[in-house]
């Protein structure tokens, strides 16, 4: 009988390594030299000549870039406010209405998550000029509008489908009312999951340039919009600065979406 070293596991177990790790290299090296050429002491992106903080002085001093912010500040609050409250809404019905069939309604709230950016904004630029809306602030916030609900519902559905079946049952075996139920037992019990999906809605809604770019109009560019406009010039460290600021922005707004669905988890009802 062979031992362990013997029977191949350990020559699997290294290849699996190497592979993971070389994957884990492909994946995040990109992303790691934009976040050190960022702080390169030189207006050449691959030159290295220094470590400096100007250029992260400069992205928050520049006025254009202040612009850009303020619009996908106001464009992401008001696109995520709608949505949560429309995603949330949409849950609720689907759970807890009595739908015979509910999976076949979840698949088409999940279609836009799964039909591809570009198709997305070609059919809202489509039906913009169609009705006649002027491009704007106004029709990038209905634009995001229209792929934010999908997030919001499926994490909010992943709440409630941890809630005891019975538990709506027992609030009004209780004496509660529908709507007491609801604002007493389900929205506190689903508010991790509602909290998820606004810090996942506003995060895509930050991060989204395909649609914004279609849907934007004269003096509506968003931070992305405005950085791809900065790069057709080439990438500077200043870009690079930019993009790592967002990114550190991503990862904080998605590691709290995470945290609040574990934390909501462990204070599920037994």
């Amino acid at each position: 009988m062979r031992g362990a070293a013997g029977d191949g596991t350990g020559g699997l177990r290294w290849g699996g390594g190497l592979l993971l790790g070389l994957v884990l290299l492909f994946l995040y090296l990109p992303v790691a030299l934009l976040v050190v050429y960022s702080f390169n002491d030189s207006r050449f992106a691959l030159a290295w000549e220094g470590f400096t903080w100007d250029w992260y002085g400069r992205v928050l001093t520049n006025p254009d870039l202040g612009r850009a912010v303020r619009n996908t500040l106001v464009v992401s609050g008001v696109s995520t406010a709608i949505s949560t409250l429309l995603g949330t809404g949409l849950a609720l019905g689907l759970h807890f209405g009595g739908i015979r069939r509910p999976g076949a309604l979840w698949k088409g709230v999940t279609l836009p998550i799964l039909v591809p950016d570009i198709l997305q904004a070609v059919a809202l630029l489509s039906l913009f000029v169609i009705l006649a809306v002027p491009l704007g602030l106004t029709t990038i916030i209905l634009a995001h509008v229209s792929f934010q609900i999908s997030f919001v519902a499926l994490l909010v559905r992943s709440r409630l489908e941890s809630f005891p079946g019975n538990l709506l049952e027992a609030a009004r075996d209780l004496g509660a009312d529908p709507w007491g139920a609801l604002r007493r037992v389900v929205l506190p019990l689903a508010a991790p999951g509602i909290a998820a999906g606004a810090l996942v809605a506003f995060t895509l809604s930050v991060d989204d340039f395909l649609i914004a770019y279609f849907t934007a109009g004269p003096g509506s560019s968003t931070l992305p919009i405005r950085i791809y406009s900065m790069i057709k010039r080439g990438v500077t460290p200043e870009v690079n600065a930019l993009a790592s600021l967002l990114l550190i922005f991503s990862l904080i707004t998605i590691s709290s979406a995470m945290l609040l669905m574990r934390r909501g988890a462990r204070k599920d009802p037994g």
